[in-house]
């Protein structure tokens, strides 16, 4: 597809721009505009396994090292809250949140106790996903996000998810037995993987409706150099000749159940929960290690060491270590493009009262790309809305942004000292007295 080769050359060269970060102190974060709502995303590095295409800060599960950094997580959101910001909502994330659940409960407590938050999202794994979380999280997590990723066997094994987390079979009872738990209840799938088939992703469909979930988001694998490479070398190269064959693919088959709700999140409801949190919130503040904010049109990222993290936080400051280049206006108007359409509407009249000028004027090439594509299913005076290919090109745009974080979350890594790169290699125990030290 010429439109999808294109535009990919062109978001890898403005991702590489927006993500080329330079430190800076934790004192550059802009103040809050007032009467602005934000989203506070809390970050936990923890997994029992850690998956080779995953290229999010985490390192591997040591309990006395966990227990601490929630310690220090809520200490930065004491933070947060005296810089004056208000929150909406939380979303945590990971590595995987539930890891230590009264940690995790004690976190989202507190973040309703400081902030007005009207809605919690979390993220979790399958062995982890039974009456036991539901009980602890009820009244706390509205949307609960699992990473199934496929319930295929030869993928589980090639993820190196099926010893921990289960056959194809025992995901499938797993999600089946949370429906209704949970006001909403995302599975998190991944296509095109190298050695995946269409036959393998049509049947991964077929049971993800078949369980009774009410939404799905299916994310394209979206590899890092650095996880590119580990990927080739354990499963095959990773391309992009068949990723639009495979979202159409998804595309037809879901419809028979589910709705867009995203350009790759489906939901059984009309309005409900989405999946990025980028379309209902336009600014957000991270905390934990490892963690991104965008605010003030610049993108803050927290340090990613452990101990760096724990020293900063108990010094009585946030975490932030570095950040990319301030948006103009222009940049702001092209990520607002992409993040409106992203959740499948831009509001024409909402765009012109933001910026002062019309989208037509204002990002003519983008426009006349997208038509020319084929992009738009509705383009009146009110909005624009997509087609089949306008969704799968914000697919790649989106592909093309996250990849460039994942860029810097390899850079980030590489700048670990000796003692916390040991916890991002499975089946090596680390030293917790070290790595807790501050």
């Amino acid at each position: 597809m010429f439109a999808e080769r294109a535009l990919t050359t062109v978001m890898r060269r403005l991702s590489r721009r927006y993500t080329a970060h330079e430190p800076v102190d934790h004192a550059v974060l802009p103040p809050p505009t007032p009467g602005k709502t934000y989203l506070l995303y809390a970050h936990v590095p923890f997994c029992e396994r850690l998956c080779t295409y995953c290229s999010f800060n985490r390192f591997l599960f040591n309990e006395g090292v966990a227990q601490r950094y929630f310690s220090d997580l809520r200490e930065e959101m004491r933070v947060a809250a005296g810089l004056g910001y208000r929150f909406g909502a939380l979303y945590v994330g990971g590595g995987t949140p539930t890891i230590l659940v009264d940690e995790l409960c004690r976190t989202i407590d507190l973040a309703r106790e400081l902030f007005r938050i009207r809605e919690v999202s979390a993220e979790t794994s399958p062995n982890q996903l039974g009456h036991e979380l539901a009980d602890a999280l009820e009244g706390r997590v509205d949307r609960m996000s699992v990473g199934v990723q496929s319930f295929d066997d030869t993928l589980l094994h090639q993820m190196d998810r099926y010893d921990k987390y289960g056959s194809g079979a025992q995901l499938f009872e797993t999600i089946s037995a949370a429906r209704g738990t949970y006001h909403s209840l995302n599975v998190d799938m991944i296509f095109n993987f190298p050695s995946q088939t269409e036959a393998m992703l049509s049947r991964d469909t077929r049971l993800l409706k078949e369980t009774g979930c009410n939404q799905t988001t299916f994310y394209p694998l979206m590899a890092s150099p650095e996880t590119a490479r580990a990927l080739s070398r354990q499963i095959g190269r990773v391309g992009m000749s068949r990723e639009k064959t495979f979202y159409d693919l998804i595309d037809t088959e879901l419809r028979e159940s589910f709705e867009p709700s995203s350009a790759w999140t489906y939901s059984t409801e009309k309005g409900g929960m989405i999946d990025e949190y980028i379309v209902d919130y336009d600014e957000y503040l991270g905390i934990g290690s490892g963690a991104q904010s965008f605010l003030g049109g610049r993108l803050f990222t927290n340090t990613f060491s452990l101990r760096d993290y724990a020293e900063r936080v108990r010094g009585g400051s946030l975490a932030v270590t570095s950040a990319g280049p301030q948006y103009s206006q222009h940049d702001m108007m092209r990520y607002r493009f992409v993040t409106d359409l992203f959740g499948l509407r831009l509001d024409r009249a909402r765009f012109r009262a933001d910026f002062g000028v019309n989208v037509e004027r204002a990002l003519w090439a983008e426009m006349s790309f997208m038509r020319a594509a084929g992009a738009f299913e509705r383009d009146d005076a009110e909005c624009l809305t997509l087609t089949r290919t306008g969704r799968y090109l914000l697919v790649v745009m989106m592909r093309e942004m996250l990849t460039g974080s994942n860029r810097l979350r390899d850079e980030a890594r590489a700048q670990l000292p000796l003692d916390e790169r040991v916890m991002l290699l499975d089946g090596v125990a680390p030293d917790p007295a070290s790595v807790l030290a501050g």
